[in-house]
């Protein structure tokens, strides 16, 4: 039978299950990738299970996230992390070095291959013909141990790209493109495939930019070919030898088809509060600008920083504009320099900031009151960027260079000169001195914990029934960053749970976290909208509530990586029946649940009492025997400790 490359890629790592949409499967996961802001947790969890080394072919840490070192707790973080990596057998990349999605490319990334990330955008290396996903961190952690990650078969989505760019048009605006038509949720239980004639334009970092906002969409991941392009960008890498072509099969059919003439597409932007909500930059243009930001894993190449530097040369930016380069790699910081592209930014006012992620994660950065930030970024939830109210737009470099020329938004097709031509340089500099191997004789390392890293938290199995109060009801869409949020001040506390559950839903009820205190002992529930936990991977955003006490969540729709987590840490995901019935249930009410254990072993629908309006409604689960297994005994890593003391 004719293959596409998704298909051929998941079978030759299915371990368990069909390739029939819906139904669990279990892969064989080839590398783990781990950043700090995730992977403290993930190293003390790996910990936890008590092996002497990770079984994966390639597990690396990568320290991007955390780069301000306003007090110890940072640095201390970083020190663990490399200590852990010498322990385990993990590749270390120190703070400096870059943004991990395109250094893994750089340094790691294989077609064929398996990818498990700590990180929503580790999809971002399907764009070298991977199956690479993001996961929570103890999905991560348990791989590392050579475990298989489990994951509903997907839908699979062919997007026939054909046509060519036109001037000032970039592979931003072809995912920009997808988030108008679809919106967040328009990839949920779905893989997007790219094929077509559409492609060869499209250099392995142009696919980079696609596949990373696949995340955006809701989709399970993002996979392009392994061609020409995926050659040439390994051959660059000096990593020729790790090429191998994976095509689709000539009459390869898929789920569902839509097709993106790129002759069509036009600059486009997404507008404050949500990646989804997207606009051509001509509606919009004149609004005066404050800040322009490039440089973040979605638009991380080299063409991402040249074009913009081609641009800006002989301009000066605009008086009232801050523009931030934020370089995506050391590899890249020295390619700019030594070829003189870095100069040209430098001389027309740019700030050049360490490699890292940056103001994309809220660390630095953020944007003043009230005042239009664009920006290179994957996301714009309210509040991520560190101010509260926000105006963070996203766009293309050429979008944001000119914007910044400006001082206003600007559609670049009006720029007084003509596009510039992208020469890739001939000399680019590989340079893995900053990569630490793994260590030969780990065995005689030692784990270095600072005072900030606390043991996690242990939890009870579930009861047989429940009776809590709706401690808070949401919206559709709520994120991760508004259930726990990131930045500078919160994101130091992610090895300490205690402390960093002192922010939880603080951009939506900053009382949140003493009214949970109140019902910490017999526990709460939450109802929520469509899609609730869109967006980052961060365990914290499940593993914080449940340590204050959730049981329960009650949604319209769950975002996939949430939705595990939640399963991960022992917290019942559930649906309503009837979406109306969101309606019909206020914050305060006590909700009251019996007969969990039989609903969860022999059934999926449950009988929900609302005591305080004396109503009844039905609610259903989605969970496999696998996951209704880890919410019975408490968390997954009850699961886990139960087995090993049951072969002891």
């Amino acid at each position: 039978m004719a293959c596409n490359v998704t298909q051929k890629l998941i079978e030759q790592h299915l371990l368990e299950g069909k390739m029939k949409a819906g139904e669990e499967i279990a892969l064989k996961i080839d590398q783990t990738l781990t950043q700090d802001a995730t992977g403290t947790l993930v190293m003390l969890e790996f910990e936890a299970m008590g092996l002497p080394k990770v079984k994966t072919e390639i597990s690396a840490q990568y320290v991007d996230h955390n780069l301000l070192q306003n007090d110890f707790k940072n640095a201390d973080d970083h020190i663990f992390l490399r200590s852990a990596c010498k322990k385990f057998g993990v590749w270390f990349s120190p703070p400096g070095n870059g943004v991990s999605h395109p250094l893994h490319m750089e340094y790691f990334g294989k077609p064929g291959k398996t990818l498990l990330g700590s990180d929503s955008h580790s999809c971002a290396a399907g764009s070298m013909g991977m199956l690479a996903m993001g996961a929570g961190g103890l999905e991560v952690a348990m791989a590392m141990a050579g475990k298989p990650f489990y994951v509903k078969m997907p839908q699979i989505w062919g997007i026939r790209l054909s046509g060519e760019l036109p001037d000032w048009v970039s592979a931003k605006d072809i995912i920009l493109e997808m988030l108008r038509r679809f919106d967040v949720a328009g990839g949920v239980g779905r893989i997007i495939e790219y094929y077509g004639p559409g492609l060869e334009q499209l250099s392995a970092m142009d696919r980079h930019v696609i596949a990373n906002m696949g995340a955006e969409l809701g989709a399970t991941t993002t996979v392009f070919p392994a061609d020409e392009a995926v050659k040439t960008f390994l051959k660059d890498q000096q990593r020729a030898g790790d090429w191998t072509e994976i095509l689709a099969d000539k009459d390869a059919e898929y789920d569902i088809q839509d097709e993106i003439n790129l002759s069509e597409l036009q600059p486009l932007i997404a507008l404050p509060g949500s990646p989804g909500n997207v606009v051509p930059v001509a509606e919009v243009a004149g609004e005066e600008i404050y800040q322009a930001m490039i440089g973040s894993s979605a638009n991380p190449g080299l063409r991402d920083f040249i074009i913009p530097s081609m641009i800006a040369k002989d301009h000066r930016i605009h008086d009232r504009v801050s523009l931030d380069i934020n370089p995506t790699s050391r590899q890249i910081l020295e390619t700019l320099s030594t070829s003189g592209y870095l100069s040209h930014l430098i001389r027309s006012g740019a700030r050049i900031h360490q490699s890292g992620c940056n103001g994309c994660i809220g660390m630095g950065q953020a944007p003043a009151t009230d005042k239009i930030s664009l920006r290179t970024v994957p996301r714009n939830f309210p509040g991520r960027s560190g101010t509260k109210e926000d105006k963070v737009y996203l766009c293309s470099p050429e979008t944001a260079i000119v914007s910044a020329i400006r001082g206003e938004i600007c559609d670049p097709r009006t720029m007084d000169m003509d596009y510039p031509e992208y020469i890739k340089p001939e000399a680019m500099p590989v340079n893995k001195q900053m990569l630490h191997k793994p260590s030969v004789n780990s065995n005689e390392s030692r784990l270095e914990k600072g005072p900030n890293i606390k043991p996690l938290p242990e939890f009870n199995e579930l009861s047989f029934s429940l009776e809590a109060p709706v401690l808070l009801k949401t919206g559709d869409n709520i994120s991760t960053d508004e259930i726990l949020p990131a930045g500078s001040r919160v994101l130091p506390f992610r090895s300490n749970i205690p402390e960093i559950s002192k922010f939880t839903f603080y951009q939506l009820d900053s009382s949140f976290y003493s009214r949970a205190l109140n019902h910490k002992k017999n526990g709460f529930i939450i109802i929520a909208g469509s899609n609730y936990g869109q967006g980052s991977s961060r365990e914290h955003a499940a593993l914080a509530p449940r340590y204050l006490g959730l049981k329960a969540v009650i949604a319209k729709s769950f975002a996939r990586i949430h939705f595990q987590n939640l399963a991960n840490f022992g917290i019942l995901p559930l649906l309503f029946n009837n979406p109306s019935d969101y309606n019909k249930n206020e914050q305060g009410d006590v909700i009251v649940i019996d007969n969990l254990h039989a609903a969860l072993t022999d059934g999926k629908t449950l009988k929900v009492h609302n005591y305080t309006k004396r109503t009844d409604f039905n609610v259903k689960h989605n969970l496999s025997p696998r996951q209704a297994e880890m919410i019975l005994q408490g968390s997954l890593i009850n699961v886990v400790k139960n087995e090993q003391k049951a072969v002891a």
